[in-house]
């Protein structure tokens, strides 16, 4: 790679600490040393330039792929184009622009990364993460610092956590988060956990997403005695959320049942980490899968499933988004148009090109009569669709649409690709990397450390789930990929030595999974490189797109530049997890982030991670996300089709 750049006064003036090599620690901040200190990362801005050029790598977004280089300044997105050395000299150099021999001189102030033949993307978003957090009496070793520092050395540029409520308190538990949060690295956003609910509970989530862009709520089906809610409960958060645009969350187990199946692994004196799996079996996490799908379509509202590990669970899923013949043709017609009427047709006198506005705009008819939840959505991208196409008749690349025109489509297209697979309930399943690519047979272990760091909850499950869940993952009936990142160190999971139910559960993966789920389904052939970059990072769930996800004009510079040629290898030794085990020990794979940009600035490059504690800024999240989207049309239809009530006569003796 070929850098120009110079260093400011001020970056000289900062402390500078050493930062160790792979060899000499296994952790990039050990729980003993403090931010900044030798072993702990580096202090100074990771560069002095606010200005990058990335230039000859193939851009990827979630809707389509290109050639063309990456313009940043003040960590913004300027500009994505080929060839856009003849930007930078209008830009900066005007005086220049009929000498291409001078390209070099570009300026110091321009930091310039080749990126020839690799992939340039959106940096990863986990939708799923837990750091800081307490359980069992002790706190996962991973902070708001360490555990984006591991993030950002993987491709990650922004995760959101889990707000736990401290005694029941919502605006309790987000003060102690904020606080926790204030030694960031990198973005982050926050969901908030309902352990409770009476009318302060439902006052504050009203607060939470009104005014601290918390637009989801997790509802926890086990853990009794600690997390779990019931069933009348959650019932009453269904429909908060609903009322507040917020997006329901749930963890799929059935809590009285998994508590019985504990009690009788003890019994029966199996009280190692195999106890764990053996008293959580995968018809538990169905059942509690199935009932909360059932309660959210009762309600009538949008249900995300969190951390789903197992077929049960998945072919719930599965059977709520029922399959339809209409949305697929209309999603057909209209991705159609998406990936080649744009790219390909240029002339407005070609004939196919016609013909597709006739189509287009008879499809939009016949979806304005249909009645029912159909019309609820479809005639929104159809209209677009229809007053887009003749203005697009001379146009050739995606590059000449506007930044506004760009986030419509594609916010239609998403939307259109929920709809379009799946005719029934607005459920989102959330596979983790850890169900994707282990199974149990390491709980077996009879080294009661390697067994324990496998713990977590719902557990990994036997081989054959995690290829039935790649291929969810696949077709679409699962979405987006998350971590569950929460870890422990070997003497934590010790607490459980003579109990697996003192094992304080959770596994690694927030460094390893861009890596992992590039080499487990792009390099398997099972899904594009853009719906790589729609399942790890292109969020329109949480209503972050296209500040977050995207790489177009407008958005925010988290990058990373993927090499698909390069080579990967997992360890504890190498990781920047302060923990001092890997679930994924050992495993290597192709296709390696060799460059993440976070904010416009460089911070993982040649293998060397430089972050600044407290660099990171909270992401608020707006409600009444896309999944919302005709609901109150649906309620309005189901209200009129009750026939009730009835008058009926009524006796007066």
């Amino acid at each position: 790679m070929t850098y120009h750049f110079s260093l400011s006064l001020s970056l000289y003036l900062l402390l500078f600490t050493y930062f160790p090599s792979n060899s000499q620690s296994n952790q990039f901040c050990k729980t003993d040393i403090g931010i900044g200190e030798v072993g702990c990362g580096i202090l100074s801005p990771p560069s002095s330039t606010t200005k990058l050029l990335i230039k000859g790598g193939t851009v990827v977004n979630a809707h389509h792929q290109e050639f063309a280089d990456v313009y940043v300044e003040d960590g913004i997105i300027v500009a994505v184009e080929p060839n856009l050395r003849e930007l930078c000299y209008v830009r900066f150099f005007a005086e220049l622009a009929e000498s291409n021999a001078k390209w070099n001189k570009v300026g110091d102030d321009v930091k310039v990364i080749d990126a020839t033949g690799k992939y340039v993307m959106p940096g990863g978003i986990d939708p799923h993460t837990h750091l800081a957090m307490e359980a069992l009496n002790t706190e996962s070793v991973d902070d708001f610092f360490s555990g984006q520092a591991a993030a950002l050395a993987g491709g990650t540029t922004m995760h959101i956590d889990f707000v736990i409520p401290v005694n029941g308190s919502l605006t309790a538990g987000l003060e102690v988060y904020e606080e926790k949060a204030k030694k960031s690295c990198m973005d982050y956003g926050f969901h908030m956990v309902i352990t409770k609910f009476d009318d302060i509970v439902s006052r504050d989530m009203e607060i939470m997403v009104k005014e601290k862009g918390i637009n989801s709520f997790k509802f926890f089906l086990a853990y009794k005695g600690v997390l779990m809610v019931n069933d009348e409960l959650l019932l009453e958060g269904l429909k908060r959320c609903k009322s507040l645009g917020a997006l329901a969350m749930v963890h799929a187990e059935n809590g009285d049942a998994v508590f019985e199946g504990q009690k009788r692994m003890i019994q029966l004196g199996i009280t190692g980490p195999e106890g764990h799996a053996l008293s959580r079996p995968p018809l538990l996490e169905g059942e509690a899968t199935a009932r909360a799908i059932r309660l959210a379509g009762f309600v009538n509202t949008p249900l995300y499933v969190v951390h789903v590990m197992s077929i049960d669970a998945m072919e719930e899923i599965a059977r709520a988004r029922k399959s339809g013949l209409l949305y697929l043709i209309s999603s057909f017609l209209f991705y159609y148009w998406l990936s080649s009427t744009i790219y390909e047709f240029g002339n407005k006198d070609d004939v196919p090109f016609k013909a597709f506005i006739v189509t287009t705009r008879l499809l939009y008819v016949l979806l304005a009569v249909v009645p029912g939840s159909v019309a609820n959505y479809f005639p929104k991208c159809v209209a677009l669709l229809s007053s887009l196409l003749p203005s697009l008749a001379f146009i050739k690349t995606s590059r000449n649409l506007s930044y506004g025109t760009l986030n419509r489509v594609v916010k239609c297209t998403s939307t259109t690709r929920f709809y379009s697979r799946h005719i029934g309930q607005r459920v989102v399943g959330e596979p983790v990397v850890s169900g994707l690519v282990l199974d149990d047979s390491r709980l077996w272990d009879s080294d009661f450390t390697t067994a324990s760091k496998y713990v977590m909850s719902p557990p990994i499950r036997a081989s054959g789930h995690g290829k039935a869940l790649q291929g969810a993952l696949s077709n679409g009936v699962l979405q987006l990929v998350g971590t569950d990142h929460c870890v422990f160190n070997s003497t934590q999971k010790a607490f459980g030595i003579d109990d697996f139910r003192k094992i304080p559960n959770g596994v690694n993966g927030i460094e390893e999974r861009m890596h992992l789920v590039w080499d487990t389904m792009v390099e398997s052939g099972q899904i594009s490189i853009t719906d790589y970059v729609r399942v790890t990072s292109t969020e329109w769930i949480f209503n972050m797109y296209p500040r977050k996800g995207a790489i177009i004009p407008g958005s925010d510079a988290d990058i990373i530049i993927l090499n698909p040629h390069s080579t990967f290898e997992i360890n504890a030794r190498s990781h920047h997890s302060r923990t001092d085990t890997n679930v994924y020990e050992g495993r290597r794979g192709k296709g390696k982030v060799e460059v993440t940009i976070a904010g416009g600035r460089v911070v993982w490059e040649n293998n060397e991670l430089k972050v600044v504690p407290g660099s990171g800024k909270y992401i608020k999240m707006a409600p009444f996300s896309y999944l919302f989207s005709g609901l109150d049309r649906a309620d309005a239809s189901y209200l009129s089709s009750l026939n009730a009530p009835v008058n009926r006569f009524k006796s007066t003796t």
